[in-house]
């Protein structure tokens, strides 16, 4: 979802050194991209305070300058964190800019107003509940459901980061997402699918059923499966199911539940750069609210989301090749990672006729573009 706003830094500072501080594993899905010089990782977690030597060591390097020396001149904080700002001060970088939020002001030169924060902290979580009590004179409490008051509106977050590096002096980018794969990834890739015999065939569809989210974020099995079959049986698909690190549980379990010939990736597990290929190369993408999703957006693919406590207006573009599928409830989107009323009703109202209309339709679209 950055990406739009990592092109704009690099097209405003053509000749600069960039380099990018992250975490360990986003390596492989900036493998490719052009929007930076260098990488620096941050250190495990749980070793990074000034109490730990890699910490130590990671701030050295980035007064150093990394590859070229040179002290830098301007950081731009994506994330929110405190952890983000003191890096960036302890580093020495001249200009820091970043959100003026979460105590973090004294540690930025350049502290950017957040647009969208609520006047006040009014949450939209205050209903009445059918089984609240009568108190005496028969007037039911007002009871509030057990989510945090939400402080901000929601709006995509690439405008969320287009404000940020508009701040930095860049032009303001737009929202079309961007990736890039390898070849050594594409042939990878490209063997695997050979050795299951469908590196030809189509139409190709990818299910990525986790979420790192929550398991509120995530469709039930069984219905990712009758999706599958259903689009082997009246499209005569290849079907590949894929997941993440923690995740092989769920691919498990429609694997179990499937009556057709899918494929589920889960022994051993995609690499990221591998995942980036697949999807790329797929028809159409099926996934829950998660990253995959944005994969599809940045490669052009169709993507069909089931939406569930999560709001689509935070992670909304104008990619025209997605159908988001959701079923709206008293209580949501409550952006919980479990269900504070553990019926989840925001997920088992997503029926599987739906998904796979949605499915059909995408394909439908996917057809009609060159391959």
């Amino acid at each position: 979802m950055s990406t739009p706003a990592l092109r704009a830094i690099r097209e405003r500072f053509h000749d600069a050194k960039i380099t990018f501080l992250m975490e360990p594993n986003l390596r492989e899905l900036v493998r490719g991209g052009d929007w930076m010089d260098e990488c620096v990782e941050l250190p495990p977690k749980g070793k990074r305070s000034i109490f730990h030597a890699p910490y130590r060591a990671m701030i050295g390097q980035l007064r150093s300058g990394g590859i070229d020396g040179k002290r830098f001149d301007l950081a731009i904080l994506f994330p929110n964190s405190m952890r983000s700002a003191v890096i960036a001060f302890l580093a020495g970088a001249r200009r820091r800019v970043g959100y003026n939020r979460d105590g973090r002001g004294m540690f930025l030169t350049d502290a950017v107003r957040v647009r969208h924060r609520r006047n006040g902290l009014a949450t939209v979580h205050d209903v009445l509940r059918d089984d609240c009590p009568i108190p005496v004179g028969g007037v039911p409490f007002q009871t509030r459901l057990p989510v945090k008051p939400e402080k901000y509106i929601p709006i995509p977050i690439v405008e969320y980061y287009a404000d940020l590096v508009e701040a930095a002096g860049c032009d303001r980018p737009g929202d079309g997402l961007e990736l890039f794969t390898t070849a050594e990834c594409d042939e990878s890739l490209a063997k695997k699918l050979s050795e299951i015999g469908i590196a030809e065939k189509r139409p190709l569809v990818v299910i990525s059923p986790g979420a790192k989210f929550g398991a509120s974020k995530c469709w039930a099995p069984e219905r990712f499966a009758g999706v599958i079959d259903r689009l082997i049986e009246t499209q005569d698909a290849a079907v590949i199911v894929t997941c993440g690190p923690g995740e092989q549980g769920i691919a498990a379990a429609i694997g179990l539940a499937m009556k057709r010939g899918g494929h589920v990736f889960d022994a051993p597990l995609l690499s990221l750069g591998e995942l980036k290929s697949l999807i790329n190369r797929c028809d159409l993408l099926i996934c829950n609210d998660a990253g995959p999703r944005h994969f599809a957006k940045a490669f052009g693919v169709p993507v069909v989301t089931v939406f569930g406590p999560t709001h689509p207006d935070w992670t909304g573009t104008t990619h025209t090749l997605e159908r988001i599928v959701r079923v709206n409830v008293d209580c949501g989107p409550c952006q919980q990672k479990d269900c504070p009323l553990g019926h989840l009703d925001c997920m088992t109202g997503v029926s599987v006729d739906a998904v796979f209309d949605a499915a059909l339709e995408m394909l439908a679209e996917s057809a009609a573009m060159p391959h």
